[in-house]
This record gives structure tokens, C-alpha cells and sequence, in this order.
């Protein structure tokens, strides 16, 4: 018996013009689930686009050096773009149109899927301005509602750079590529972090529209005023995180903690918020992190131990899940989500790996 296609994408072929975080993710999310990505590059780049030993974003895929400022790369590229479905890129806009290799130059592949990711979009006032994760959020009101009521916190770059930019390239090139498979016309998809970044703040925005929600910072349902929605110091000094919102997990926490719901605050009386989470810190900081961790396991108390990044493999339910793998002797998280007929996986290629161009034409059939 044959066996199935890798990925829910086997035989998709998609062109990576090589970057930094947002589109190599984009890629990797398509590779793990069966694409054959082939990264362009720079002649002479190093073997990751971070200068690291290994980066995981890199994972599954081949490069190809291209000087795409000479006519031959310039050639080179087109032809392996008119044989891809999609072409991933995340220069600022225009640059693609300045080498020839923009949208409008590539008629041939009518159902070509042209990805455009960019911190801005590719038009409006700041489109030609740089920028980084950390101002991209900013402009969405996400960054202002992050962090301790003193200052704005950035949330690693996991909200801009590959919540709002990365994930939202992916989706649209997905939905593209349905429209393309039914109609046999391709489209661009310009995907802009700070488009992203709001739309994931849609249910904040809307709670903000009605009153539920303040501009002040630590002083929500959910960024961590709340003694049911926050983290707890215990006795090593780890700490524990609580997210017993719905009354009925509430009460099992408090029944856990041995706290009568007859001495706390309501659960839901702001006022006594202080009071409520000062009481349940002196009960948390009583234990270590692991002891509070195995007593509250597998209850509806809604409670987790806070790992870090070396911990978190390790955990028996990431361990049962395989939710983290090795690949190339390096941790790291395993491709999701996960599909019961076509499941992902790490593919074989490597950006170590440099093709030459007669092997990448070849590759893709020409």
C-alpha cells in the first residue's frame, strides 16, 4: 500500500524569499505540513538567517543562493516562481517591483499565491518606515494593555511578530490558495503585522466598546488584577498560574487552597480583589511550585505550574503528547496542528543545505 502524502500540503510548491521572523515562520508552518519550501537567499549568507548554530525556523526546507540584483538570479527566480504556487516575501513594499520580481511580472502563473509580509502593509502613511515587533503592536493598543500597572511590557515578539504577521501570512495564503484551486486565479496577500495584531485584539476592542473594559493596565478580567486570572509566587520561588474564571472553578480552587467562600470577597466584587489575591498568596507562597502543581493537576481548579523554556518538554503531558521533538539534536516544538489522515512532520531538508540551480529546476519539473 502507498503511503500517504506528508501533510495535508504534500505537493504544494512554495518559493521563500529569504528574511527574519515573521516569513520564515510562515514557511515553516507550510513545510511542516508537507509543502516543498525552497528559500532563496543571498550568495554567502550563513546557513541560518540568525547567525545560529541551528534555528529552528529554518527547519524542513532547501536553499538556493541567488544575487536576485543580477540578470541571471533575477531569471533564475522567476522561473522557479512561475513554476511555484506561492511565493512568500517580506521586503519593504515596492523592493520586490525594483528587482522585476513583483506581482504584475509573473502572468504566466495566473494562480500564483503572491504573500507580502510587512510590520505596516503595503500602503498608508508609515509603509515605508521600519520598524519591529514591539512598534507594530503598539499602533494596536495591544502593547498599552500588556504589563504591570507602571509601563507597557512586551510580550516577546510572539503577539507581532508571528501572532499578527506570521500566523495571519499563513491563513491568508491558505485561503488563496483555495480561491486559486477552484477559480485558477492567484491573488496577493498583503499581510500586515499591525493588521494582524489588531484583528487579534478584536474581543479586547469590543469589551473596551462597551464599557468592560479600562485603559488602565493591571485592572481587567484578564491581565492579571483579577485574583482568579494571575500568578502566584510559592515557596521556591516559582510560581503557579490561575485561571479560575468561571465561578464553578472558582470554588473548586478555593475548596483546594482551603479557603472558606464565605470569608473571601465575591468573586466578582472588584473592590475585593486586592484582599482576595493577597489571601490566596499566603496560601500559595506556603508550598513549592511542583507540590501545588501535583494537588492541583487534572482538577477543574484551573491552575498550572508556570515552566520555563527548558521545563516545558519535560512535562508529562507535553512528553504524551509529543508536543516537543528532537530533529537535528536539537528540542523543539513539533509541527501543529494536528490532522488524523495526513499528519505533519519535520521534513527532510535542511537550510544547511545549499541546492545548486539545476537541482531546484529539476526538482520542480522543469
Amino acid at each position: 500500500m502507498t503511503p500517504p502524502p506528508r501533510g495535508p500540503l504534500a505537493g504544494l510548491r512554495v518559493v521563500e524569499i529569504a528574511g527574519l521572523g515573521p516569513t520564515p515562520f510562515t514557511a515553516m508552518l507550510l513545510a511542516d505540513m508537507g509543502a516543498d519550501v525552497l528559500r532563496i537567499t543571498r550568495p554567502g549568507s550563513p546557513p541560518h538567517v540568525l547567525g545560529l548554530a541551528h534555528d529552528v525556523l529554518d527547519r524542513g526546507r532547501n536553499v538556493l543562493e541567488l544575487d536576485l540584483k543580477s540578470p541571471a538570479g533575477r531569471d533564475a527566480a522567476h522561473a522557479l516562481i512561475c513554476r511555484a504556487d506561492a511565493l512568500i516575501e517580506g521586503m519593504r513594499p515596492g523592493a520586490m517591483e525594483r528587482l522585476g520580481l513583483g506581482p504584475a511580472e509573473f502572468a504566466q502563473n495566473p494562480a500564483l499565491v503572491y504573500g507580502r509580509m510587512t510590520g505596516w502593509g503595503q500602503s498608508g502613511p508609515l509603509a515605508q518606515s521600519a520598524g519591529h515587533d514591539i512598534t507594530y503592536i503598539a499602533l494596536s493598543g495591544a502593547l498599552h494593555a500588556i504589563g504591570p500597572a507602571t509601563a507597557p511590557l512586551p510580550p516577546l515578539n510572539l503577539l507581532g511578530d508571528f501572532g499578527g504577521g506570521a500566523l495571519y501570512l499563513a491563513c491568508g495564503i491558505l485561503a488563496a490558495l483555495h480561491h486559486a484551486r477552484v477559480s485558477g486565479q492567484g491573488q496577493v496577500v498583503d499581510a500586515a503585522i499591525s493588521d494582524g495584531v489588531a484583528h487579534l485584539m478584536a474581543m479586547i476592542s469590543g469589551m473596551a466598546g462597551q464599557g468592560a473594559w479600562t485603559d488602565a493596565r493591571q485592572a481587567n478580567l484578564l491581565d492579571g488584577a483579577a485574583p482568579f486570572y494571575t500568578t502566584y509566587r510559592c515557596a521556591c520561588g516559582g510560581h503557579i498560574a490561575v485561571g479560575a474564571i468561571e465561578p464553578k472553578f472558582w470554588a473548586e480552587l478555593l475548596a483546594r487552597l482551603g479557603l472558606d467562600p464565605a470569608n473571601m470577597p465575591p468573586q466578582l466584587d472588584r473592590a475585593g480583589w486586592p484582599e482576595a489575591r493577597a489571601r490566596l498568596a499566603a496560601v500559595f507562597a506556603m508550598k513549592s511550585r511542583d507540590v501545588w502543581a501535583a494537588e492541583l493537576q487534572g482538577t477543574d481548579a484551573c491552575a498550572a505550574p508556570v515552566l520555563s523554556i527548558a521545563e516545558a518538554p519535560a512535562h508529562p503531558h507535553n512528553r504524551a503528547r509529543a508536543t516537543y521533538v528532537q530533529h537535528e539534536g536539537i528540542t523543539q516544538p513539533a509541527p501543529a496542528p494536528r490532522f488524523s489522515a495526513t499528519p505533519g512532520a519535520i521534513g527532510a531538508g535542511s537550510a544547511t543545505r545549499r541546492l545548486s540551480l539545476d537541482e531546484a529546476l529539476t526538482r520542480w519539473g522543469a
